[in-house]
Parts: C-alpha cells; sequence; structure tokens
C-alpha cells in the first residue's frame, strides 16, 4: 500500500535507438542497471519482445544472469516471460538456475500475451491456442516444479532442475486487468501496465487485493504499476520525446511494425484528424515533462493506485537522456 516513501524501479526494453546496434542496445540496458543501482533504485526487470528489430531483448532469461553479473543488490527480473510462449517446465529450470546463481535476487514477471504477433507467436509456440484454461494450467503447473510438490500428475515423475533452495518471487503482469484474478488466486505478486492500458488500473490492483488469496511464497497481496516516464528540464526536450513516442504508437496501431526513429525523420509530419486523436487517445500512456510536473503526476498517480513502488520504462533518442531521466526521478523520490 502506499506509503510516504515511494519505490522507484525500471522496466526496461532494450530499446535499439537509430544508428546503433542490437550490442549497443544490451550494453546501454547494462550501464542503465548499474547507474540505477547506484542511484537506489528497487528492481530492474526486462521485457520479451520478438519479430522486431528495434527492441532487443528477445530471451529475457539470458540478459537477467548478464544483468545480475553486472550489479550487486539491485533485484533483476523478467517483465515479463510471455509464458504462453513457452512450456512451464522450460521455465522452471531456467529461473531456477537463475535463483541458484543469485539467491533472493530474481523476479519472475510473466505475461500472457505474446510479446510479438500471432503468427510469430504461432512460430514460438505452434501450440497455443490462446486458452485462459491453458494459462492456468501453466501457472499451476510451475508452482509445483518451483516447489516440488505434485497434485499426483506427470509432475510427480519430473523435477525441475537444479534444485534450489529459494524460490524466485512471482509476479503477473497485467494491461486488461484479467490476470489480477490470476494472481489473486495463485498468491502471485501483481504489476499493472499503465503504458499499455491507463484505464481501470487503480480498479484492477484493488481486486488482486481484495481477493488475494496467501500463498507457500507471499502472505500478503504485493504490487507495483509502470508508466512510461520521461523527465528533463529541457521543455524542448520534453516536447521531441513525447512526440517520438506518439509516432511509435501509430506504427504500431497501424501494424507496421516498430523502426528506430530520430526527431529529424518525424519533426515536419502532419497528422490527420483520425491519427490525431488516437495521439490524443494514447497521451494518458505517457507521463512526461519537467521535475516539478512529473514529481506531482507520479505522486498523484501513486495515490490514485495506491501502491508505493512505481515502474518507469523510459525510451529515448539519445541514450543521455534516458540516463538523465532516471537521475532526476531519483533525485524526486529516491533521495
Amino acid at each position: 500500500m502506499s506509503s510516504t516513501k515511494i519505490k522507484l524501479s525500471v522496466l526496461d526494453q532494450s530499446p535499439v535507438r537509430k544508428g546503433v546496434s542490437a550490442r549497443r542496445a544490451i550494453e546501454e540496458t547494462t550501464l542503465l542497471a548499474q547507474e540505477t543501482e547506484r542511484l537506489g533504485y528497487h528492481r530492474f526487470w526486462v521485457s520479451e519482445h520478438h519479430n522486431t528489430t528495434s527492441l532487443a531483448g528477445s530471451t529475457p532469461e539470458i540478459l537477467i544472469a548478464h544483468l545480475a553479473n553486472h550489479t550487486k543488490t539491485l533485484r533483476i527480473g523478467s517483465g515479463g516471460i510471455m509464458l504462453p510462449n513457452h512450456s512451464a517446465l522450460k521455465v522452471a529450470e531456467s529461473f531456477r538456475l537463475l535463483e541458484v546463481m543469485h539467491p533472493n535476487r530474481i523476479d519472475l514477471g510473466m505475461g500472457r500475451a505474446p510479446g510479438t504477433d500471432r503468427i510469430t507467436a504461432s512460430m514460438l509456440n505452434p501450440s497455443n491456442n490462446w486458452s485462459e484454461q491453458d494459462f492456468m494450467e501453466q501457472l499451476r503447473d510451475l508452482q509445483h516444479y518451483l516447489h516440488d510438490t505434485s497434485d499426483g500428475g506427470i509432475q510427480a515423475k519430473i523435477k525441475a532442475i537444479p534444485i534450489s533452495e529459494t524460490v524466485p518471487t512471482q509476479w503477473l503482469l497485467s494491461s486488461s486487468g484479467q490476470s489480477a484474478v490470476f494472481a489473486a488466486h495463485f498468491g502471485l505478486g501483481f504489476s499493472f501496465a499503465h503504458f499499455i492500458n491507463p484505464h481501470g488500473g487503480p480498479q484492477a490492483v484493488q481486486y488482486y487485493r481484495d481477493h488475494f488469496k496467501p500463498s507457500v511464497d507471499l502472505a500478503k497481496p504485493v504490487d507495483n504499476v509502470a508508466f512510461f516516464v520521461f523527465c528533463s528540464e529541457d521543455e524542448e526536450k520534453v516536447r521531441q520525446q513525447e512526440a517520438l513516442m506518439s509516432y511509435r504508437f501509430l506504427q504500431l496501431e497501424k501494424g507496421g511494425g516498430l523502426t528506430s526513429t530520430g526527431w529529424e525523420d518525424i519533426k515536419h509530419l502532419t497528422y490527420t484528424a483520425a491519427e490525431q486523436e488516437r495521439i490524443n487517445v494514447n497521451k494518458p500512456r505517457m507521463i512526461y515533462g519537467t521535475p516539478e510536473v512529473i514529481k506531482a503526476r507520479l505522486s498523484k498517480l501513486a495515490a490514485d493506485y495506491d501502491v508505493d513502488e512505481l515502474m518507469a520504462v523510459t525510451i529515448t533518442e539519445h541514450f543521455e537522456d534516458r540516463i538523465k531521466s532516471y537521475q532526476l526521478l531519483a533525485e524526486m523520490f529516491l533521495q
């Protein structure tokens, strides 16, 4: 629940900026993890995306291992593993190994969306039929694998290797609110993606709390909320980054996929009335502004959600602006 002390965390998508390589994008994610650890951030999650050249993070479990090796105290996790793309056993073994290597530092955040288009998702897992029942069964199987329990089914014959003395903290991610039901039922943490859907989040978080069933891992509900955030003392930079993100949203909605774009590519664009309407609809997903504006808006949103942990997602044209934004947030809330 909310308190006077706000914890800040990071959800990073390893953006491939215009003119740089995927290798550099991963280097920047690593540098960001190290800097946010120094600043006092609580956790650092990386995402799973496929079939887009503008985001380098396709396999969070590999990137988590790398980041945990390059940090010391920061909680490192997935935001998330798109569970229908994988088998429950494979996820259990990947995160058990991470937990063995970095005890009590690993978060297993999971989502129900594919993190890509449907065609690519069908190639990742040809048996995926997008069933809620299948997702529930995967979650149930995962609990058995992570805790070495069985309901008498096939799990009784299978051990997720390696055997771990501790269990990664499990979270469910949601943009629609449906996964609040699953998170409450299984006693998992819950993270709402305001950066995907700015509507209905406080109600989803409250539903999760009201219906939470304690589990062997969590006695009480644990939650946070993620936003697209960009903070700068330069109002022109704020305007340009907001315009770039609005353009990215339009690209996605038109089905054209994401490309790495700079301000010079879009500064003379004009939009149709329909496009401008979509830009206005998407603006609440972004918390962009100068420090004074950002502090007021994030504080209000933390109160609206009644959470004490905010997770920032920041994509910028220039890496130094991404770093500076996280530094300004730390000055506001962590010092």
